[in-house]
């Protein structure tokens, strides 16, 4: 029982790690798709002072690409 309990407590600040690389995967596979590295996508975000976080990013590039496809052409500029 007491194993269980730290497994479960050690798994669960694991798991937000393992969502975190999921989203950066997708938006890395989403920006390359348009011609563009996963570094300079998100810097050229930053520069334009567009603060989304990488779960909505993410989220964007599965279910709403041409959306994910404007905010690509804004951090080109």
């Amino acid at each position: 029982m007491l194993k269980s309990l730290s497994y479960s407590f050690a798994h669960r600040r694991k798991r937000q790690g393992d969502f975190r690389r999921l989203w950066i995967t997708r938006i890395n596979a989403a920006s390359r798709k348009e011609g563009l590295s996963y570094s300079l996508f998100i810097n050229g975000l930053k520069r334009e002072n567009v603060d989304i976080d990488r779960k909505m990013l993410a989220e964007m590039a599965v279910n709403d690409p041409q959306a994910f496809t404007e905010l690509v052409k804004l951090s080109k500029q």
